[in-house]
């Protein structure tokens, strides 16, 4: 599957306001919904249910739920091979556990849904390219 396929049902999702647990196009989306949503797009229905989860999941249980269900979906790549279309996964601190999503949508650009803004295409600024920690693709075709 082309990585552009991934970029383009990303890009759908600009200007679709941040709502946590959410996954409605143009309605409200959180980082989580955003990859929920593109997964929809390129192959129908989802994976898993997604279990209710509070903004402090991470913090309160310390594990990488994230990080496992990552796991469980996508195919892992080395984070050097992320190319467009592939998802990113990132700790907000080296000791948290992976909480935040993105696709990359360039050499040095990701799409993802920003807390108390909505879904926005930005660069990979050295914030981010310090807590990017993983990376997925959503197929090997």
């Amino acid at each position: 599957m082309s990585g552009m396929r991934a970029v383009n049902a990303a890009r759908r999702w600009i200007g679709t306001p941040y709502q946590h647990q959410c996954s409605a196009l143009g309605a409200g989306t959180d980082c989580l919904g955003l990859i929920r949503g593109v997964w929809r797009e390129l192959y129908g229905a989802e994976p898993m249910a997604v279990p209710p989860y509070t903004p402090d999941w991470a913090e309160e249980t310390g594990k990488e739920t994230l990080l496992s269900a990552a796991r469980s979906c996508l195919i892992e790549i080395p984070l050097t091979d992320a190319g467009p279309g592939d998802v990113l996964l990132f700790r907000m601190s080296p000791a948290a556990c992976v909480k935040h999503a993105a696709i990359k949508s360039g050499a040095d650009r990701m799409i993802h849904a920003y807390w108390g803004r909505s879904v926005v295409e930005t660069f990979l600024i050295p914030y981010w390219q310090r807590r990017c920690v993983f990376a997925f693709s959503f197929s090997k075709a």
